[in-house]
């Protein structure tokens, strides 16, 4: 398959980067003139482009649009000369529908993906066209699920999924900076407690992902009746963390 994703910047570089590592595919990376994207295409051997014509004179099998939201549909209304095209859209808040008056003749469908699709981890909303052929949503599939997890969702639910899946990774991380910190106060070394809390995290999401159960389930096979780890979890409560992250969904949310 030829992709072309329009618009590298962190996001488009992410999901460049993270097919190069699990595909064959040919990759196009379409964006104005940028040394940096210049020398990110060379890096991962796609082709770079940076005229429409020249786009659709290379006749791409999909487009995933990584643009800012604002802008998204004016960039895909110069896409009007591809027919039956696939349109895979990273646009926040940019509908389906939206997509589909732009490009009347392509098939559109929307994904939410998060950052660690860099590393073929991430954590992808998907909404796919209804009216999608087997073969064309079998090729949609192939695509999204070489970045991630695909997370089959409602089109209206797609911005929630998007804010817990990619903002949180920043909550995660500030989580594990303050555990980092604890451990060095401690005693630990810094790059062991970092090694440590990454390792913690790798390990605990795989386990809730793969064994399906509930967080609360998993978090009683660790606290033991009167241990360490239960001290722990009231030392966590008095400090508000669970609200504090409710909260932090809430404000991304913009409530």
């Amino acid at each position: 398959m030829k992709i072309a994703v329009i618009g590298v910047g962190n996001m488009g570089s992410a999901i460049m980067t993270g097919l190069a590592h699990k595909t064959k595919d040919e990759l196009i990376a379409f964006n104005p003139a940028n040394p940096r994207v210049d020398q990110f295409a060379a890096k991962i051997g796609a082709q770079r482009m940076t005229e429409v014509t020249e786009l659709v004179a290379a006749q791409p099998d999909l487009l995933i649009f990584t643009t800012p939201a604002p802008v998204t549909v004016d960039v895909a209304k110069q896409f009007t000369d591809l027919n039956d095209v696939l349109v895979l859209s990273a646009a926040a808040g940019v509908s389906i529908v939206d997509l589909q008056t732009a490009l009347p003749n392509a098939s559109v469908s929307r994904m939410i993906p998060n950052i660690p699709v860099a590393v073929n981890a991430g954590t992808i909303g998907v909404t796919l066209d209804p009216g999608l052929s087997n073969d064309q949503r079998q090729s949609f599939r192939t695509v999204i699920a070489a970045l991630g997890d695909i997370i089959d969702v409602k089109e209206s639910q797609l911005d929630i999924v998007g804010t817990v899946g990619g903002c949180s990774p920043a909550f995660v991380d500030v989580m594990m900076d303050a555990l980092s910190d604890g451990a060095v106060m401690e005693g630990l070394d810094r790059k062991t407690a970092y090694q440590i809390v990454a390792s913690m995290v790798k390990g605990s999401g795989t386990l809730a992902y793969e064994s399906k159960e509930a967080p609360a389930v998993l978090r009683d096979q660790v606290a033991s009746p009167g241990g360490t780890t239960i001290r722990g979890i009231a030392a966590l409560e008095k400090g508000g963390f669970r609200s504090a992250l409710i909260e932090a969904i809430k404000a991304s949310c913009g409530e």
